[in-house]
């Protein structure tokens, strides 16, 4: 049957990758009869389970779905939490976020907050199709070109959007405070999925780069945000990595090379198998000396973490924030057949000073892993240029430790009435700001939320049955006004205005900027100590 084969090739090809990797980044390995034969008794019990399945099971078997979320990643599973199947729709997705580009309208989409069969735009893109039609966050997609999209998922709903560069496309939407119906005919575009979200001047002389990802744009994105804050006479810099999951090994090289020395280690790699690898800054900072402040959190991954611990191990700068992630697992990503990919992992990351990146995944649910991970204990010490301790075996610590603020009770009621978008990032807006904006057309980059706009507020939660007393208003006034600030922002102006404003009221970079000074002395301080190593030993 052409599902039979179809499995036998697919779970074939992955076995005939991993061994092939084997071959390529290990020592040579003799084939032998027995494990070719091994191969094909393995491959040959996978046909017949499912052929059994497909012949008896008590109702019609969807093979694709077997293999693509059953057999191929059950197998990976039990490798580690990154070793990755993609089938067809996900491997196309992959392709697109390390091209860093992609045809369509240029808007993030996401099931409805309230009705989840519903896709609601969370916010389009500054500069793109969707941005300049008037496409707004909270808009409810009702149809594409005519289609419905009652029933259909957000991924449907996405790939109704894409299409040939310069074919328009209706998107017809729902909008809080429009009786009718919205249409927008939306030109088609080149979409460019920005790395560098944010580069502008944080403080007078302190610039500041919000950087999301690692994709095959980072390098030159980074090195047209630091001419563009004219970084080499800057007093300071803030690189923030909170929630970057990382991305291309080779984009974090280079990220690193921008702020280090010429010749100074940026990581290495080596696996039981596998050779070690060492990479290291070619071009080196040209003149990029400013202190530096690297900001983390627990969704720091991967490449984020590489650039981290290159910048904490040579003490080119202070780390502030949480624990990262603790992904240092290397993988290779290979093209199957069926237009799928597999990303194995083949080697493990180790910072300059020899530090191991990932945290331990043995004896652990996957859900914990992923979602649920607490700090772990260190598993190693080691020793920057400089001579300070810093541990190793479970991500990144920050030298300076500031925790995001979690909500008190009231803050989560509004979060959990949709209220306010219920993140701490400004993807997109609440139901107040929503309601407020369908009767507030004009407003300015002057606004704020003053009496007048406090009294719609409780109007608001009235009119959705939030309880609240004077005291829950005026114990959270400062918070409730910056966060109507923020989303007002981020409906009317973009993302990147939102996101600004969420900074002013954001005490990890506040903290950041309070660092600077300590950066500076850090990176004076280990410069010192290598002038004089080198002095005292001129053949280093």
């Amino acid at each position: 049957m052409r599902g039979e084969r179809r499995g036998a090739v697919l779970v074939l090809g992955v076995l005939v990758v991993s061994a092939v990797l084997g071959g390529i980044y290990g020592p040579a390995v003799r084939a032998t009869a027995s494990s070719a034969d091994e191969l094909k008794d393995a491959v040959s019990q996978f046909t017949n389970v499912l052929a059994v399945v497909q012949q008896n099971y008590a109702v019609p078997v969807d093979t694709d779905k077997a293999l693509y979320e059953g057999a191929i990643p059950g197998m990976l599973r039990v490798l580690d939490p990154h070793s990755t199947f993609f089938d067809p729709q996900a491997y196309a997705l992959l392709r697109e976020d390390q091209r860093g580009e992609y045809y369509g309208v240029g808007m993030t989409i996401a099931p409805d907050r309230v009705n989840q069969n519903e896709t609601e735009v969370l916010a389009p893109m500054v500069g793109t199709p969707a941005f300049r039609a008037g496409l707004k966050p909270a808009d409810v997609i009702l149809k594409v070109d005519g289609k419905s999209t009652d029933g259909l998922t957000t991924p449907e709903v996405a790939d109704l959007l894409k299409g040939p560069k310069g074919t328009n496309v209706t998107i017809s939407v729902h909008r809080e405070g429009s009786d009718a119906p919205i249409d927008f005919t939306v030109m088609r575009d080149e979409i460019p999925k920005h790395s560098v979200d944010l580069a502008f001047m944080l403080r007078p002389g302190i610039g500041y780069i919000k950087l999301s990802g690692f994709n095959e744009t980072t390098d030159s994105e980074m090195t047209d945000a630091l001419k563009d804050l004219d970084a080499t006479s800057l007093d300071g810099l803030v690189l923030d990595l909170r929630g970057n999951p990382g991305g291309l090994l080779q984009e974090a090289i280079a990220v690193s090379d921008k702020f280090l020395d010429k010749n100074q280690l940026i990581v290495s790699d080596h696996g039981r198998s596998s050779p070690e690898k060492r990479y290291y800054a070619v071009s080196g900072n040209r003149g990029v000396t400013a202190p530096l402040v690297v900001m983390i959190d627990g969704g720091s991954a991967s490449a984020a973490e590489i650039v981290t611990g290159s910048i904490q191990d040579h003490d080119r700068g202070l780390v502030v924030g949480e624990q990262s992630f603790g992904k240092g697992l290397v993988q290779s990503v290979s093209e199957l057949s069926e237009d799928t990919g597999l990303a194995l992992t083949i080697a493990r990351y180790y910072t300059p000073s020899g530090r191991l990146i990932q945290r331990d995944y043995k004896d652990i649910s996957l859900y914990d892993y992923l979602y649920n991970h607490k700090t772990p204990a260190p598993t190693e010490v080691k020793l920057t240029d400089g001579g300070r301790q810093v541990t190793g075996g479970g991500g990144i610590t920050p030298d300076v430790v500031v925790a995001k603020p979690k909500p008190n009770d009231f803050q989560t009621d509004l979060y959990r009435h949709n209220v306010f978008y219920p993140y701490s990032n400004p993807l997109s807006v609440g139901g107040f700001a929503t309601s407020y904006l369908g009767g507030h057309p004009d407003v300015t980059r002057s606004f704020e939320a003053d009496d007048a706009v406090m009294a719609d507020f409780r109007k608001y939660l009235d009119k959705v049955g939030v309880k609240y007393t004077d005291a829950d208003i005026t114990a959270n006034l400062y918070w409730i006004k910056h966060m109507i600030k923020v989303e007002v922002f981020t409906w009317e102006f973009g993302l990147n205005d939102g996101y600004k404003v969420e900074l002013e009221n954001d005490p990890q970079v506040d903290k950041a900027v309070e660092s600077l000074p300590q950066a500076r002395a850090l990176y004076e301080n280990v410069r010192k100590i290598i002038a004089q190593r080198t002095t005292e030993d001129p053949g280093q």
